[in-house]
């Protein structure tokens, strides 16, 4: 499918296929909280996303001074269908090659992706039996069956063992605990139901490869936020234009400049993450605002107060670069604000607490609290959090691309938004002295 070379980045290890140790096997990234298109595990450091061209050269052409502020840039692979040993299709990652034109009539035979017919199909049933017989791939005998499916599990690799659990609807998802956050299975079939429908026309995919910016993290708790009081590209159609207008309208995109598009939180006292998706954050007031921002910083025992300076910090350095890129716009750019909901503080807090508050229903003490007391007394090390701009494919500059449009100035609707941010975290702040 793709033309064989080493990989440069990432290691095989056992979620590589074997056809001659060429491709690795894409996994949902189990921690993608929003956005439209499915992100994709390569490796521990790296994740992949759907090539976009505009996005791939605003990366490229970064100012120096934002890349602290942005994943980094990793390069290109083509991305194509494999069949497994079950008849199901999966996706593989190649090195990209340039101007790489390679249809599949053109492959050597043993290059081509399996089309093997499963003798089993993914059942519309909550039956725990018949789900532990389904594969994180597309049975090929049934296309339409990734939309079918009430209750998918995807049994991979890399699963979290904490439960997610989504508090709201709209996911599909909402009345269980699963291994992943509930909006990345979302993505992750809505992207094979895509490219299932498109494979007869179109063999290989390119997927832009970036820095997975919560590796870092043991627990990550990500809040993502879409900036800015407009949405659209300059390139956006009347009809297109004018849906985004009304969502702004609509939500505190218009009042605040900024709106939840999606959020996981651990929460020590049950062992599990809770998630919130765009649905919920389109219909919050500013009063509803300021509470998402509240429970995200909330660990289900306690407010993180150690929280407020590092985040603060952040958001006033990355408002401090924006309003020196003069002509730079982000539309329907999204900021993602990251902490690790296991640290020293958080262990040093539940020791202070009943035993009997942190246990579950069952009796047990969460995994990840067991060892929570290990933290060194006295540490007043700052807590580590990140602030990363993502989802660059509507932004534009002076002389970008020869676009027609040009811009005077920063990016104010994006800048009104952290100003929204940082005063109401400000506020939030002195309420919680």
């Amino acid at each position: 499918m793709c033309v064989c070379q080493t990989m440069e980045v990432g290691k095989y290890g056992k979620n590589a296929t074997r056809s001659g140790d060429r491709g690795v096997l894409l996994e949902p990234f189990i921690h993608q909280v929003g956005g439209h298109s499915s992100m994709m595990r390569y490796d521990d450091h790296t994740v992949c996303k759907p090539l976009i061209t505009r996005e791939q050269r605003f990366y490229e052409s970064l100012p120096p001074e934002m890349k602290e502020f942005t994943p980094e840039y990793k390069g290109v692979v083509s991305v194509c269908f494999e069949g497994d040993s079950d008849g199901y299709i999966n996706l593989v990652a190649y090195p990209y090659v340039e101007n790489e034109a390679l249809e599949q009539d053109d492959l050597p035979e043993r290059d081509q992706p399996r089309r093997k017919h499963s003798r089993r199909s993914l059942h519309r049933s909550s039956s725990g039996t018949e789900h532990k017989e389904e594969k994180p791939g597309l049975a090929s005998d049934n296309p339409e069956s990734i939309q079918e499916m009430k209750s998918p599990r995807v049994d991979l690799h890399i699963h979290s063992d904490v439960p997610f659990q989504m508090l709201d609807g709209n996911s599909g998802l909402s009345s269980e605990k699963i291994s992943y956050n509930p909006w990345s299975l979302r993505c992750h079939k809505q992207q094979l139901s895509r490219m299932r429908s498109e494979s007869k026309d179109r063999k290989l995919y390119k997927f832009l490869l970036l820095e997975n910016v919560v590796h870092h993290f043991k627990l990550p708790c990500v809040l993502d936020l879409k900036m800015g009081t407009r949405q659209h590209g300059d390139d956006a159609s009347e009809e297109k234009a004018a849906r985004q207008m009304k969502k702004c309208e609509q939500s505190t995109s218009a009042t605040l400049g900024v709106r939840v598009c999606g959020m996981q939180v651990y929460q020590l006292d049950t062992g599990h993450y809770l998630c919130r998706n765009k649905y919920y954050g389109r219909g919050l007031s500013i009063e509803g605002f300021r509470n998402a921002l509240y429970q995200y910083l909330h660990n289900g025992i306690e407010l993180r107060k150690d929280l407020f300076e590092p985040v603060l910090a952040k958001l006033r350095s990355l408002k401090a670069v924006l309003e020196r890129q003069a002509s730079y716009r982000f539309y329907s750019s999204s900021l993602l604000i990251i902490y690790d909901g296991k640290d020293s503080r958080a262990g040093t807090f539940v020791e202070r607490r009943p035993e009997a508050r942190l246990k579950r229903v069952d009796g047990s003490v969460p995994e990840s609290l067991q060892d929570s007391g290990s933290s060194e007394p006295g540490s007043s090390a700052q807590p580590k959090v990140d602030v990363r701009m993502i989802d660059f494919a509507h932004s534009t500059f002076k002389g970008f691309r020869d676009d027609p449009t040009v811009h005077d100035g920063p990016d104010m609707g994006y800048v009104f938004g952290l100003e929204s941010l940082i005063n109401i975290m400000e506020q939030m702040r002195e309420e919680n002295q």
